[in-house]
């Protein structure tokens, strides 16, 4: 099972790494990708990656935290996102439930091309987060393609979308709110993504599944939300693992 999507970087789950990460392992998550959101995290996540097996790191600047960004501190991203260990420039994207003003909405599109030239100079995958934002990150995406790929990460936009971004070549990762019993849509787009464009992800801390809604996420939660796509799509658990783990490796590039 694998994690495309967590934040072992935050100071929810940072100090006690080694203990998540080895429940993920005894778990039976083999590879995960550490999220960062800032330079900080960024390098935190770099750091987390060296420091364990079968752990990846992402490094960028989420669309939350621009605040006194400028063309030095992406230098400082593009030198991070060097290290052998880094194989996605993320979290980055559009965020408009935050964000009302049209300013800063235009200020996170300055960022997120940005970000996505870095990523196509240095032919890395992106982890996209777009929330009240699907038609902006749907336009840019289709002027600015992704030349390695991309996720959006914890997908949340309309099936109508979903397949408009599909037809770009995105991948979609899902998250604990497949598991909660009122989210239609969300279950509705684990049956209607294409199959080899989905992944799993936990968004750890945040985001997690039944049984442990309310309760700290972790990767070693990933099962529960890998068992729940497959029963959405009517197919073995084992069978959705495998999927899953080519696409993460087609996106990843990691053996």
């Amino acid at each position: 099972m694998l994690d495309s999507h967590c934040h072992l970087n935050d100071d929810g789950l940072f100090d006690k790494r080694a203990e998540h990460i080895k429940n993920a392992k005894e778990a039976g998550v083999s590879l995960m990708v550490c999220i960062g959101w800032d330079l900080e995290s960024s390098k935190k996540a770099i750091q987390i990656a060296h420091e364990f097996d079968g752990v990846y790191a992402a490094v960028g600047f989420h669309p939350e935290n621009l605040e006194g960004i400028n063309d030095e501190a992406l230098e400082e991203i593009k030198e991070l996102a060097k290290d052998e260990k880094v194989v996605a420039i993320g979290e980055i994207g559009l965020d408009y439930h935050w964000f009302k003003e049209q300013k800063d909405h235009d200020n996170q599109k300055v960022w997120f091309i940005k970000q996505i030239e870095l990523a196509n100079e240095l032919n890395l995958p992106l982890s996209i987060h777009a929330r009240d934002a699907s038609e902006d990150t749907y336009t840019i995406l289709k002027e600015h393609p992704a030349k390695a790929g991309c996720v959006l990460h914890c997908y949340s936009g309309s099936t109508e979308m979903l397949e408009r971004f599909a037809k770009l070549g995105c991948y979609f990762g899902f998250d604990g709110p497949i598991t909660y019993k009122n989210a239609v849509e969300p279950k509705e787009n684990v049956k209607k993504c294409p199959i080899d464009r989905i992944l799993t992800e936990t968004d750890a801390p945040y985001l997690s599944p039944v049984p442990y809604r309310g309760k700290q996420n972790e990767p070693s939660h990933i099962k529960e939300i890998l068992q729940t796509m497959a029963d959405l799509r009517g197919i073995s658990e084992k069978e959705m693992e495998i999927a899953v783990e080519n696409n993460f490796k087609a996106l990843f590039h990691v053996k």
